[in-house]
C-alpha cells in the first residue's frame, strides 16, 4: 500500500494528502520493526464501510506508522499493549473508516480525477525522479515495488485520494467567520488589565506557626496517609561490575605513567599568564587616539563600544607572556588590572586590557601522580571488565544466576526497589534505568554495557504495591508537611482579614510589599505564581480585591484598571485576520466531521474483530 489513511484530517483546515506524499513517508521512516509483511489466505479485510472495504494491510501498516511516531517521541519503541492502551488502534481505525466513507460517497456520486491529473502528479514527484532531475518510469517501478505496489494499484490510489480530496474541498470550502464572533473574540483577547499584588509569606503572621505536637504529627500522618506512601516500585536483583570496583586491582606501570605525565605536560607545568582583551584599531593614530581619550577619562568600555563590538569580540582569555608578542612585556609589567598600548597584533594597532594575574602552575611527577594513576587504573578496569563480558554472558546463557555471579566472578550483588524517581548509586546510570523500566518477570538477564565500562545484569523479582512509609521513618516530612499546611491556613485567614479591611477602605498597599503589575494580557505570564492569578484577574471587576490560593501561594489580587484592545490599526486587523481564519478553519472541520459522520452512519459499518486481532498479534 503506498499511504496511511489521510483523508480524517488531524488539523483543522488541512486537505486529504496526496498518495504520492505518503508513500515518500513510507520510505523515510522504513515500515521494518514489527515483522508485518502481508496478511494471505482469506484475511484480506477487517471490516466495510458500505460497499467499500478496508484492507487488512492497510490497517497493519497505518497502525505500525502510528506505533512508530509515538515510539519516536517517547523515545523508546512502544509495544502493542502500550499502543492499545493509548489507544492508537482506535484512532487508525477511526481514519480508515472516514476513509472507507468518503471514498463509498464518492463512487455513489461517480467522482473521479482524470487520467492527465494522475499522470501530472506522478511525473512531478521528487521521488520518482532519475539522475537526470526528471520523471524516470524505472525509477518509478523500483520505488513501488520496494512498497509491495504495482503501478495500477498505486494509480488506482492515487485517483481515489484525488476523488477525496475534492469531495472535502466541496465540503470544507466557502465558510465565512461571522463578524460578531471575530470582534467577540478579539475583545477577549486584546482586553489588557493592571493590577495591584500582595503576596503573603510566613513573614508576614503576627505570630509563628508553633512546631506540631506528636499528637499533631500522628493526626496529619493518618489524614494524609497517600503523600507519606512509597510508589509502586520494581524490586530488583542486580549483579554489577564497576570499574572503580577493580580499579585497585590493576597494576600501573611506572614507565608509562612517567610518559603519560610528560606527554600532558602542558597540563602541569604552565607559565604565569595574564586574563587580557584586546581591541584592534584600524591604524597607529587611531590606536593612538583611543590611548589619549581612555587617559582623560573615557572608559575602556565606551571606547569598545565606539568600535562596534563587544567585550565578548575582544576578549583573547588567558595568555602567556609570549602569546601576546609586541604587547607581552607591557601586559606582563602591569601588577594591577589596566591597559597598555598600542602595540602591533596580528590583526593590527591595538589596546591591550590586563584584567587579571594567573600565577605560574609546576604540579611535579611526584604530585600528579595519584590523579594519573588513578586515571590509568580505571582504563585498565574497563579493559578488564570488557574481557569478562562473553564469558560472564556464557554462564547467564548457560543457567548461572545473579547470586551465582557474585561467588564466582568479580560482579557483585544487590536489591533495590527501583521508582521512577530512583536516582542513587546504579540507578543514576540511564542504560540500568531504561533495563530496570522495561525487565518483565521471567525474562533471562544478559549483560548491559554501562557508559564508564561497567557492566550488569538484572533480575526482576516482583512488582511492590504503593507501601505506606512508616511514621517513624517519615516524621520529618510529616512535620514538615504539617507545618506548611498550618501556616498556609493562616496565611489564608490573614488574606481574608485584608480583603475584609481593603473592602471597607484601607489600601492594599498598606499591608506589605505590593506589586504593581500594569498591562497584563490574557497570554501574559506572571513571575513565581501560578496561572491561577491570571484566570481569576480576568474574571474580576475594576477596583476587587480577591484571595487568591494554590498550594502554599497565597495572595491578594486587585484589579487596577480594565483597557479594551484597540479596534483600529494594523496589529488589530493582523490579529482579526487571524481570528476569522482559525474560525473559518474550525468551521470547516466541524462541517467535514458531521458530514464524514452522516455518511459512515447512512452506509452502515461492519468489523471483523477476529481479523482486527489477527493484526495485533503480529505486532507481539
Amino acid at each position: 500500500m503506498a499511504k496511511d489513511d489521510e483523508t480524517t484530517p488531524r488539523k483543522k483546515g488541512k486537505a486529504t494528502s496526496i498518495v504520492v506524499w505518503a508513500l515518500m513517508a513510507m520510505l523515510v521512516l522504513g515500515l521494518g520493526g514489527f515483522g508485518i509483511t502481508n496478511f494471505g489466505g482469506g484475511l484480506t479485510t477487517i471490516g466495510k464501510v458500505g460497499d467499500r472495504e478496508i484492507d487488512v494491510n492497510d490497517y497493519a501498516r497505518a497502525l505500525q506508522q502510528e506505533v512508530n511516531a509515538l515510539s519516536a517521541q517517547f523515545g523508546t519503541q512502544l509495544s502493542m499493549q502500550q499502543a492499545l492502551a493509548f489507544g492508537l488502534d482506535q484512532q487508525v481505525r477511526q481514519q480508515l473508516v472516514n476513509t472507507a466513507a468518503l471514498d463509498n460517497e464518492t463512487d455513489r456520486i461517480g467522482l473521479s480525477a482524470g487520467d492527465a491529473r494522475i499522470a501530472k502528479e506522478i511525473t512531478d514527484a521528487a521521488t520518482f525522479r532519475g539522475p537526470s532531475g526528471r520523471f524516470d518510469r524505472e525509477t518509478y517501478r523500483f520505488t513501488l515495488e520496494r512498497n509491495n505496489l504495482t503501478e495500477a494499484q498505486y494509480e488506482t490510489r492515487m485517483r481515489e485520494d484525488l476523488a477525496r480530496a475534492l469531495l472535502q474541498g466541496a465540503v470544507t470550502g466557502g465558510f465565512t467567520a461571522p463578524q460578531v464572533l471575530t470582534n467577540t473574540l478579539y475583545a477577549h483577547i486584546s482586553e489588557r488589565r493592571a493590577l495591584k499584588l500582595l503576596r503573603l509569606s510566613a513573614a508576614d503572621l503576627p505570630t509563628p506557626v508553633a512546631a506540631p505536637t506528636d499528637d499533631d504529627i500522628k493526626a496529619h500522618y493518618e489524614a494524609n496517609i497517600a503523600e507519606f506512601t512509597a510508589p509502586e516500585a520494581r524490586r530488583i536483583t542486580y549483579a554489577a561490575l564497576l570499574p572503580e570496583s577493580i580499579a585497585d586491582q590493576m597494576q600501573v606501570d611506572e614507565d608509562t605513567l612517567r610518559k603519560l605525565y610528560d606527554e600532558r605536560i602542558a597540563e602541569f607545568v604552565q607559565p604565569e599568564r595574564r586574563l587580557v582583551e584586546r581591541l584592534v584599531f584600524p591604524t597607529e593614530a587611531a590606536a593612538a587616539e583611543a590611548k589619549a581619550k581612555l587617559d582623560a577619562g573615557t572608559s575602556f568600555e565606551d571606547l569598545v563600544t565606539e568600535r562596534g563590538v563587544k567585550l565578548s569580540d575582544i576578549d583573547l582569555g588567558d595568555r602567556a607572556e609570549a602569546d601576546l608578542g609586541a604587547a607581552g612585556a607591557a601586559v606582563f609589567a602591569l601588577e594591577e588590572p589596566g591597559v597598555v598600548g598600542p602595540f602591533a597584533s596580528d590583526l593590527g594597532p591595538a589596546l591591550f586590557r590586563m584584567n587579571g594575574i594567573l600565577a605560574a602552575e609546576n604540579i611535579s611527577f611526584e604530585e600528579a601522580r595519584p590523579d594519573l594513576a588513578a586515571e590509568l587504573a580505571t582504563d585498565a578496569a574497563r579493559r578488564a571488565i570488557a574481557d569478562q563480558i562473553e564469558a560472564i554472558d556464557d554462564r547467564l546463557a548457560s543457567g548461572a544466576t545473579l547470586e551465582e555471579l557474585d561467588s564466582e566472578t568479580d560482579m557483585t550483588t544487590a536489591v533495590i526497589d527501583f521508582t521512577d524517581e530512583s536516582n542513587e548509586g546504579i540507578a543514576g546510570y540511564p542504560e540500568f534505568r531504561k533495563a530496570a523500566t522495561e525487565a518483565q518477570e521471567g525474562d533471562f538477564p544478559e549483560v548491559i554495557t554501562l557508559e564508564d565500562g561497567g557492566i550488569f545484569a538484572l533480575r526482576l523479582d516482583a512488582i511492590v504495591p504503593p507501601t505506606p512509609i512508616p511514621l517513624d521513618a517519615a516524621r520529618d516530612a510529616v512535620a514538615a508537611s504539617w507545618t506548611q499546611a498550618a501556616t498556609t491556613k493562616a496565611l489564608s485567614d490573614l488574606a481574608v482579614e485584608i480583603k475584609s479591611k481593603v473592602e471597607a477602605g484601607a489600601a492594599l498597599g498598606g499591608f506589605g510589599v505590593t506589586e504593581v503589575i500594569p498591562d497584563v494580557a490574557r497570554s501574559s505570564t506572571i513571575a513565581d505564581a501560578p496561572p491561577t492569578v491570571l484566570t481569576t484577574l480576568f474574571t474580576m471587576d475594576a477596583g476587587q480585591t480577591r484571595v487568591i490560593e494554590e498550594g502554599a501561594f497565597v495572595a491578594l489580587v486587585q484589579v487596577e484598571t480594565i483597557t479594551p484592545g484597540s479596534g483600529e490599526g494594523p496589529e488589530a486587523e493582523a490579529l482579526k485576520g487571524a481570528i476569522s481564519a482559525q474560525v473559518e478553519q474550525a468551521l470547516a472541520q466541524d462541517a467535514f466531521t458531521l458530514f464524514t459522520n452522516a455518511l459512515t452512519q447512512e452506509a452502515g459499518i461492519t468489523m471483523d474483530n477476529a481479523a482486527i486481532n489477527a493484526v495485533h498479534s503480529q505486532f507481539q
